[in-house]
C-alpha cells in the first residue's frame, strides 16, 4: 500500500522539479520510502522561515537505497541511511 510524504522543498531544489528540469530528490531515508508512495513537496523558503504556497505531488518511480560500505563499487557514493528517488508525475 502506497504512502503519502509531506516534505519541505527549498526553493533552490523545488523550482526545478517545478520546471521539468530534476527529476530525483535525495533524501534521508527516515521515512521508508518506497516505490509508489507519493511526496508532497512544500514549497519552504528557508530564508524567510515560511512556506511560500506552491506545492507539487511526485510519484516515486524508481528508488535507489543507499547501501554503505562493502557495496559494489559504483554504489559506494551514498551512503546508509539515504537515498536517491527518481520522480514521476501522479495520476492526479
Amino acid at each position: 500500500m502506497s504512502k503519502t510524504h509531506e516534505l519541505k522543498s527549498w526553493p533552490d531544489y523545488f523550482e526545478p522539479i517545478s520546471n521539468g528540469q530534476k527529476t530525483f530528490e535525495l533524501r534521508k531515508n527516515d521515512r521508508r520510502f518506497a516505490v509508489g508512495d507519493v511526496l508532497v513537496l512544500r514549497e519552504y523558503d528557508d530564508r524567510q522561515g515560511a512556506y511560500t504556497g506552491r506545492e507539487l505531488r511526485r510519484r516515486i518511480v524508481y528508488m535507489l537505497d543507499g547501501i554503505g560500505p562493502g557495496a559494489i563499487s559504483p554504489l559506494l557514493g551514498l551512503a546508509r541511511g539515504y537515498a536517491i528517488l527518481g520522480l514521476g508525475k501522479t495520476d492526479d
